[in-house]
């Protein structure tokens, strides 16, 4: 177990493109912190810039006190488990487990132990004999894994280990790996493309796009307060929907029109918020509404009376649980996710509510989230809305 901190990591190509864009956070001692973004976006170049793989070109990278710029991989006592299994295919799944300790010329004595804990720790006390050719996907990844932990590292590193997997065998390695970080109590640093994984891993997310850090926090805080049109758009699934709206100051009440005619009462808290930041009748902004804020539930449409916009319902699926409505808004295509005993089917006129408690609201510029401020002198986002002493930690 380690603590980890980077330090305005950067990483600059030689042809001047900037991959990395200073990077900062603290990692605590046992903490999984799961980097989540889409293709391109730094995270794995961050990952192997932590492993030694990727050379830094500024900022610092400290591990348990002690910078580590200049030290070969080998050196820094950090583990790595790769997309790809990466195991030897003549050696036994107990062989594989083995090399990186016999190269490290440690006691057989020591090894056995070491192997044998693993192997107990991760299911593999019956596969120990076998070779990766005799394995399921799941169990190559749990190999590697074991290959990994029985270095006793200070940091394991994980680079999108379950892409190469079926949808099932994603959601059970994610089980395996959430108790394995239960037992071992490890610092993690976990990279995603996939949002599911990073929700339901990660004790902390830090969501990147184009190099940069758009926001480190908890997985509840980045779901309902995101720092910006970005984070709110890539975290939840379906995703957020975005529909631009011109705010009408009505006696006092703040409402968005939306493009079909409909109005959205915004709540009385947020119109307040909306007036505080200097946003004025006539101004267009973007309304960000989840797909399971709307519904066309009859209580739902009498509470939120005042909160109704109408559509045109282009696709329909039912999906257990719930359903989906793909709704058109005069142009602008909405998902509701509604009660499946919604009567609601396709070529249908519906009326959804919105529920304006949680109505999101971003700067039709910037993108910037209008409903969170930033405190200047801790990095904070100061969460305006009725939890009003939930802070939640960003990065600018």
């Amino acid at each position: 177990m380690s603590e980890l901190n980077l330090k305005h990591i950067k990483k600059v190509y030689p042809n001047g493109f900037e991959a990395v864009q200073d990077f900062n956070i603290d990692v605590k001692d046992g903490e999984f912190v799961i980097f989540v973004g889409p293709s391109g976006c730094g995270k794995s170049t961050t990952l192997r810039m932590i492993a030694g793989l990727e050379e830094i070109s500024s900022g610092d990278l400290i591990i348990d006190g002690k910078k580590v710029n200049d030290l070969d991989p080998k050196d820094r006592n950090i583990a790595m488990v790769f997309q790809s299994y990466a195991l030897y295919p003549f050696l036994t799944v107990r062989e594989n487990m083995e090399f990186p300790l016999k190269i490290a010329k440690m006691p057989k004595s020591e090894i056995d132990a070491r192997v044998a804990e693993a192997a107990r720790t991760l299911g593999l006390e019956s596969l120990l004999d076998r070779k990766p050719k005799a394995l399921s996907g799941g169990q190559r990844q749990r190999v590697a894994m074991g290959r990994a932990i029985v270095r006793h590292p200070k940091v394991l590193l994980m680079d999108e280990p379950l892409s190469n997997l079926d949808a099932k065998l994603r959601g059970q390695m994610r089980v395996e790996i959430s108790k394995l970080h239960e037992k071992l109590g490890s610092t993690i640093i976990y990279v995603t493309h996939d949002q599911t994984e990073a929700m339901t891993l990660g004790d902390r997310i830090v969501v990147m796009s184009d190099g940069e850090v758009q926001q480190i926090d908890t997985p509840a805080h980045l779901y309902d307060y995101p720092k910006n049109k970005f984070v709110a758009g890539f975290i939840g699934s379906p995703q957020m929907n975005f529909i631009d709206a011109t705010i009408e100051d009505k006696g006092g009440k703040v409402y968005l029109k939306l493009s079909n005619g409909d109005e959205i009462f915004v709540g009385d808290k947020r119109g307040e918020m909306i007036k505080a930041k200097g946003y004025k009748n006539g101004d267009t902004v973007t309304l960000g509404i989840r797909p399971e804020d709307l519904s066309d539930h009859p209580e739902m449409i009498e509470k939120f009376s005042d909160s109704i916009a109408k559509g045109k319902v282009e696709v329909y699926e039912m999906l257990g649980a719930t359903s989906n409505l793909y709704v058109d808004f005069d142009g602008t295509q909405v998902t509701a996710s509604v009660d499946p005993t919604s009567k609601a089917r396709v070529g249908d006129t519906v009326e959804l509510a919105f529920n304006y408690d949680r109505i999101h609201l971003f700067d039709k510029d910037s993108g910037n989230n209008i409903l969170v401020d930033v405190d200047p002198a801790t990095g904070t986002v100061i969460v305006e809305d009725e939890i009003d002493d939930d802070k939640t930690q960003i990065v600018e």
